[in-house]
């Protein structure tokens, strides 16, 4: 198959992209790069080092289907330049779309986020619940996955709402609950938790390469919609607890004005025959090993935030 991936070279894309060309598929890669670029040459890779804003029709042509990653992610990198948030994560997203039908795609897969419900008291957040996002992030996320679905009845949209992700990546990421938690466990011997009871979805790094493969695979026998991808819904101190029977570290509970709790309810994604394989536990374990051999260090690239503000992206 003929994938177009963008932000290939991102937490998740920089897994995916040789996932997905190890199972034999044509990859045409964009990204900026402004977090590096881990892609190893391949000879059905093609690369391509550009903004998603820029993209025209032609970049279309021959792809059979779309995985659109590229985004300004989390609700703290937004909040530097909601501008450019809103044309980066909303208005490249309908371009990319138009786009894409115009050039004879059948299929885009469109990386929205699980953070769309906003703050839910229901233990099952399903895919019918009312979407309150509460923050600017959020709102894009919203936004554009109805910008996608007004394609529907001319290309197939499956909008994934991933809990957060957790695990290694060539294109580490620091900033994300498990993997942050872990790490300072590792490097500090203590962990600084900010309340503490807020829950929240996670999903492992190979399962979240698995639900993209899973709907590429199955693309006609899906249909469009928005899914729900996460499977273990713990509360930031119980993600503490389980790394410090890993690590010996100290945890730390401070106060939290963070509000946001949710929960994700993902039968409507096994319902189509996915089947989870992995764990918050496993994501642990990896980061322990990959520290231990030398092979996860902090790196600038590995937080957003610090990047955004390194390359002058803030308002």
């Amino acid at each position: 198959m003929n994938i177009l991936i963008t932000g290939a070279c991102g937490y998740v894309g920089s897994s995916l992209t040789p996932y997905l060309l190890s199972q034999g598929h044509n990859i045409r890669a964009v990204d900026t790069e402004w977090f590096g670029n881990n892609l190893d040459p391949h000879p059905n890779l093609e690369f391509t080092k550009k903004d998603i804003r820029d993209l025209d029709e032609t970049f279309f042509q021959n792809i059979e289907s779309v995985i659109h990653l590229a985004n300004i992610a989390n609700d703290p990198s937004v909040e530097l330049n909601p501008n450019l948030s809103w044309e980066v994560n909303v208005l490249a997203t309908q371009k990319l779309a138009d786009n894409a039908l115009r050039a004879g795609v059948q299929q885009l897969i469109y990386a929205s986020s699980g953070s769309v419900y906003g703050v839910k008291d229901e233990l099952d957040v399903t895919e019918d619940l009312e979407l309150v996002p509460i923050s600017v992030y959020n709102k894009t996320k919203m936004v554009s996955e109805r910008v996608t679905l007004s394609y529907k009845d001319s290309i197939k949209i499956h909008n994934i709402r991933p809990a957060t992700v957790c695990g290694w990546s060539p294109r580490m990421r620091l900033d994300v609950s498990v993997n942050m938690l872990t790490f300072q466990a590792l490097k500090n011997k203590k962990i600084t938790v900010f309340g503490g009871n807020q829950v929240r979805p996670n999903i492992h790094m190979q399962d979240m390469i698995g639900v993209y493969s899973h709907f590429l695979e199955h693309q006609s026998d899906i249909e469009s919609g928005n899914y729900n991808a996460g499977f273990e819904n713990i509360s930031i101190l119980e993600i503490a607890e389980m790394i410090v029977k890993k690590v010996p570290a100290e945890i730390i509970i401070t106060e939290s004005n963070d509000p946001r709790s949710y929960r994700q309810n993902s039968d409507k994604l096994l319902g189509t025959n996915y089947i989870k394989q992995f764990s918050v536990q496993h994501a642990i374990d990896e980061i322990i090993e990959k520290y231990n051999s030398g092979d996860l260090e902090e790196k600038d690239e590995y937080f957003t935030v610090k990047t955004m503000k390194t390359l002058n992206l803030q308002e």
